[in-house]
């Protein structure tokens, strides 16, 4: 039996609160050493909810705990200074996304910690169960060679790092247009719950497209798909031989012989089953394209990959390959930024190679 992975996390806020929901599924593989809540009154709260102490500091979490790695769940402001004390310390830094606010911090700080620095980003969206299905598939050659990849998903660099495992991207320079469309919608439920009554709101929408040479990604979301009953997310996967278009697989097994499959997700608990409710796993015709290692835990799809991310980390801090490197992070999110600056300005976009760019 493998033993649990334990870390600390600094920040007791709303993120934080989806790795306290998974080492409350998992006990046997994850444990929290403490919790970082620099106000005392809610570190009381948070130990009473959660059950873990929590320290008013970093230094007396390390000083009173010894986690494998630690996990900043702080405001972006507060991010690169944390994640370079932590690295002068010698312990390995898991940082929530994004781990630099602009284009200049984020150069800054690969220069200030290195390449060898033991950091790595919870970007957690290629892991979520529908996505890591798709990748697989896509890496699996199933499809031939990819030249496009329209993701409508999720915003900004979160979108981004969907796109570039989907076209196999590393840091190649990019052409970006882009445009932003608004229009009314009747607003749905949000962080804190669902409606109490029918208003109407405006939904921003982003949509760009990001030329990688032969290469093309299309980003399009708007902000209400995380939460809305109404707006659903779309991606489609084109490469010579197939496509994906949302959970339809359409390949060629020979050029006079069509295929047509469905990603087909697999849940335990539904239709009277009696095995408990959790993910299984997904499904393409007879063969697993994706399945969830936590089983039978039961959480969300993000909670999945988030628990992934930490899975990996562990990996990581014992010798394992990278998952998704600072330089990954940084250029997602420089990329992301470059989409905001085509859109405000109306103007083609050409993206150039930063200091953590490397075709190695």
């Amino acid at each position: 039996m493998s033993v649990a992975i334990t870390f600390g996390i600094v920040g007791g806020g709303w993120r934080a609160e989806f790795f306290m929901r998974i080492v409350r599924a998992l006990p046997d593989q994850f444990i929290v050493s403490g919790v970082v809540v620099r106000n005392e009154e809610k570190g009381r709260a948070f130990e009473e909810q959660w059950g873990v102490p929590t320290f008013r500091s970093t230094e007396d979490l390390l000083k009173q705990t010894t986690p494998s790695f630690v996990v900043l769940s702080v405001p972006v402001s507060q991010t690169p200074e944390l994640i370079k004390q932590l690295v002068r310390q010698g312990v390995p830094v898991l940082s929530e996304t994004p781990p630099a606010a602009d284009l200049e911090q984020l150069n800054q700080l690969y220069q200030d910690i290195g390449p060898d620095a033991k950091v790595q980003v919870a970007e957690q969206y290629a892991f979520q169960p529908l996505h890591a299905a798709r990748i697989a598939i896509v890496q699996s050659g199933l499809l031939g060679t990819v030249s496009q990849a329209q993701v409508s998903a999720a915003h900004g660099y979160h979108g981004i790092s969907i796109m570039r495992k989907l076209l196999g991207i590393r840091f190649e320079d990019a052409h970006i247009r882009g445009f932003g469309f608004s229009s009314p919608i009747i607003s749905g439920p949000n962080r804190e719950g669902d409606p109490s009554q029918e208003k109407t709101s405006i939904s921003n929408q982003v949509i760009a497209h990001l030329e990688f040479g032969d290469k093309l990604g299309v980003f399009d979301f708007t902000g209400d798909q995380y939460f809305s009953w109404i707006r659903s997310e779309r991606v489609l996967v084109r490469g010579n031989k197939g496509e994906i278009n949302n959970t339809r697989i359409a390949y060629l097994q020979d050029f006079r012989t069509p295929i047509q499959l469905e990603l087909r997700r697999l849940n335990a608990g539904e239709n009277g089953n009696l095995e408990g409710y959790y993910h299984k796993g997904i499904l393409a015709g007879d063969k697993w394209v994706y399945r969830n290692p936590f089983q039978p835990g039961r959480l969300s799809d993000d909670e999945i990959a988030i628990a992934t991310c930490l899975q990996k980390m562990g990996d990581y801090v014992q010798g394992e390959p990278s998952f998704y490197s600072l330089a990954e992070a940084a250029q997602d999110h420089y990329l992301g930024m470059m989409i905001t600056h085509a859109v405000k300005s109306g103007e083609t976009v050409q993206t150039t190679k930063q200091s953590w760019a490397t075709l190695k």
